[in-house]
């Protein structure tokens, strides 16, 4: 079964808010922004234009592994850039192609060269969950005879 929509459709469902961090910032500083905002990665902006991502990931893999320290670290020396965005009107499907290829958790939106949100691997599950059940939901309404033609 093939679901189709794009990634406005989850946009839409999210809170605007997008946290965002500059290169120059320390890794403790955006580790902290991470933790009180409850997120798992961090879009890097540097003159309005992303630059980068910062995840968990990256710190434990960058940071405590190599023995740096969070507090004289610039986000900029351990985040992952350059990094894939997407549009808003790219379809959930190639997003969950791009995730699952790339191996990464998060896709930051852009359109005109502007960070409009961030979307996870999680949304994408729960969009394409709840689409799938809608689907389901009009077929055996349409088999119990309840669909309006």
């Amino acid at each position: 079964m093939k679901i189709s929509g794009s990634i406005s459709e989850i946009l839409n469902r999210k809170p605007t808010d997008v946290w965002t961090v500059g290169p120059n910032d320390t890794v403790f500083e955006a580790i902290k922004l991470m933790a009180e905002r409850n997120i798992g990665a961090v879009p890097v902006v540097d003159g309005g234009a992303v630059a980068g991502i910062l995840s968990e990931r990256d710190y434990t893999r960058k940071i405590v592994l190599c023995g740096k320290s969070s507090k004289t670290t610039a986000v900029s020396e351990i985040m992952s850039s350059p990094v894939r965005t997407v549009g808003p009107d790219e379809s959930i499907d190639s997003c969950m192609q791009i995730i699952t290829a790339k191996r990464c958790r998060h896709l930051p939106v852009v359109r005109d060269g502007k960070l409009v949100g961030m979307i996870s691997i999680g949304d994408l599950v729960n969009w394409t969950i709840s689409a799938q059940s809608a689907a389901l939901d009009q077929m055996e309404n349409y088999i119990m005879g309840g669909y309006a033609a």
